[in-house]
């Protein structure tokens, strides 16, 4: 049974409407008949599902449409088309270093981070060295916020967001954070989270890495859904794309031909 069913999802911006204008200048604009309206697709008809433990990989350039389906699936956006359908509780780690205050301390920040991801205080004294020793800030702790570096910051975050053990996980960029060592320390954290059974969505631009990681891929282009299926043979014919070596069409022949895409 699929724990998320993303059926023939479209979403639809709007630009030039009432709401970015203002209701005055919308009457006015009417009245002078000069009132036009533009749609945007960001996402047109995506169609995949996932089974528990899954870990999808969501790529393309920016502007394929990866963070406003992300949105969607999570339930922040309702499409414009279409439906999503999940079983379970579901999380998302977006905006690593975002829902912070610079004159606390970097204490006092993990607690309220961890309030506004609805940890409780026991659950975070419990935790806490825990979280500041994996985030490697132990002799900053008691430092304000802001003198920290954006590394440290996200650090921090993706220490407490870890805890998490939700049934849909979505991962939006968040293994790009700090150096290398605590990129590998991340990456084997969130290998952890998947090996007990959480199935997982990842976007990132580092192909190499949801080759790595994913099971499956989503491969979109402005907003298309150009395929959905095996992340190693994926990858490879999106790398193929980016150095040239293929076009987007010869991509799709090969993929209708050899039909890699899921059902």
């Amino acid at each position: 049974m699929s724990i998320l069913e993303v059926k023939n999802v479209s979403i639809r911006y709007m630009t030039g409407d009432f709401k970015d204008i203002g209701l005055k200048e919308y009457v006015m604009r009417r009245l002078k008949h000069n009132y036009h309206v533009q749609e945007f697709w960001a996402d047109k008809d995506i169609t995949f599902s996932l089974e528990k433990g899954d870990m999808l990989g969501i790529i393309g350039a920016n502007g394929a449409g990866k963070s406003t389906l992300l949105k969607v699936i999570s339930g922040i956006m309702e499409p414009t088309r279409g439906c999503v359908k999940r079983e379970g509780t579901i999380a998302a780690l977006v905006g690593m270093a975002s829902g912070f205050d610079g004159d606390l301390t970097v204490r006092e920040n993990a607690y309220l981070r961890g309030a506004i991801l609805g940890y409780t205080r026991r659950f975070m004294d419990e935790t806490y060295d825990q979280i500041i020793d994996f985030a490697e800030l132990r002799e900053f702790q008691d430092r304000p916020f802001k003198q920290l570096s954006s590394g440290m910051k996200s650090r921090l975050a993706f220490s407490i967001s870890s805890l998490v053990q939700p049934d849909i996980l979505i991962l939006d960029e968040v293994l790009a954070v700090g150096d290398g060592a605590f990129r590998k320390k991340s990456e084997a954290k969130m290998k952890e989270i998947i090996q007990g059974g959480t199935t997982t969505i990842f976007v990132s631009h580092s192909v190499q890495q949801v080759r790595k990681l994913c099971n499956k891929v989503l491969w979109l282009e402005k907003g298309e859904q150009i395929a959905f299926g095996d992340a190693k043979i994926l990858c490879g014919m999106y790398r193929q794309y980016l150095d040239g070596q293929i076009t987007l069409a010869e991509a799709k022949s090969q993929i209708a031909k050899e039909r890699l895409l899921y059902e």
